[in-house]
């Protein structure tokens, strides 16, 4: 006799059913991925209203998402100067996440511990550390390309190690960054500043920051951003001048206030910096139309993370979209496909 599930239909049937659900599902999404997209006809011009972050005459600008983490080690400088020599591409902005370290020095990291891009554990034998427990001739040690993966699978500098670290895989300051950039661009390049600390680290970060910028003269062509929405709180009360991004709440209620065309509403930023991805688009798309033409009637810029997928890239580039945030510029960079 077969074996039935508990409301008597054989488990091969029950099985079948679990696969069509599956099936049904994935078509669904895909169908409101497509219905999702707007049409760029419904893109509107908004010439009276300034923000120096605007795409100039629509031209979608592109970032270097972590300096292009996809082509080179992240957020080293042997990643900064591929982006910024020609390599058959250019960008426009590049986009860098900053720690505080334990004697105040701004290093360039995306992670809140060094594992996962360096050689840290062996270095200095043990998990998990963490840059502010750290002085910045301490972090010069490591090796930030160790766990570089490049796209055939291979680790090309996982094996380098103490002096035969070359300089532009040691950790990086902010200083060093921005110094070498403006060299090379003569000032052509904005940015795209992420502080990763937050409450007292975090503001403390912001303040050395800051300092940083203003003797660079480098205020208007900076957006800081942080995910820590004390450090922005802070940054409006003590740095009111310094251009800043909408924090994760302020994203849900502009979103809200798009929805509904609201009259009443008014930000505290200069910029949207907003995902783009299948997850996302089933529950809250931000990539519309719509979304674009409400921010840019309120004076807001809209730039987008991370795409990686030159479909996605080419239709956030046609809906309006001031800048796109990517690891790999030399793809993006491409001509779109007709």
């Amino acid at each position: 006799m077969k074996k039935t599930g508990a409301k008597g239909l054989p488990r091969a049937v029950k099985a079948l059913i679990a696969v069509l659900c599956i099936i049904a599902v994935i078509a669904a999404a895909e169908l409101i991925l497509v219905n999702h997209h707007s049409d760029p006809a419904d893109v509107a011009a908004f010439t009276d209203v300034q923000n120096p972050f605007f795409a100039e005459g629509g031209e979608t600008q592109l970032s270097a998402h972590r300096s292009g983490a996809g082509i080179m080690p992240e957020e080293t400088m042997m990643a900064f100067k591929h982006c910024a020599q020609d390599n058959g591409f250019s960008v426009d902005w590049f986009e860098f996440d900053l720690h505080i370290t334990k004697d105040d020095v701004l290093v360039l990291l995306h992670d809140d511990t060094l594992d996962r891009t360096s050689d840290s554990e062996t270095v200095f034998g043990e998990k998990e550390v963490r840059p502010e427990d750290k002085t910045y001739e301490e972090l010069r040690q490591l090796n930030m390309g160790a766990g570089f993966e490049d796209e055939n699978g291979e680790t090309p500098y996982a094996g380098l190690s103490g002096d035969e670290v070359p300089d532009d895989l040691r950790i990086l300051s902010v200083e060093e960054v921005l110094d070498y950039l403006e060299e090379v661009g003569g000032g052509r390049y904005h940015y795209i500043i992420e502080i990763k600390n937050g409450d007292e680290p975090g503001k403390r970060a912001l303040d050395v920051l800051y300092e940083v910028l203003v003797q660079r003269d480098l205020l208007s062509r900076v957006i800081f951003g942080t995910f820590k929405e004390e450090v922005s709180l802070y940054a409006d009360a003590q740095y009111p001048e310094l251009y800043r991004s909408a924090t994760i709440n302020e994203v849900i209620e502009f979103y809200s206030a798009a929805l509904s065309d609201s009259e009443d509403f008014e930000a505290n930023y200069i910029a949207l910096q907003i995902p783009y991805s299948m997850p996302l688009r089933l529950v809250a798309n931000l990539g519309t139309a719509q979304v674009v033409n409400y921010a840019h009637e309120h004076g807001i810029a809209v730039q987008y993370w991370t795409i990686n997928d030159k479909e996605d890239f080419d239709y956030l580039c046609s809906i309006g979209a001031d800048c796109i945030m990517t690891d790999y510029p030399d793809r993006m960079a491409a001509p779109a496909q007709e």
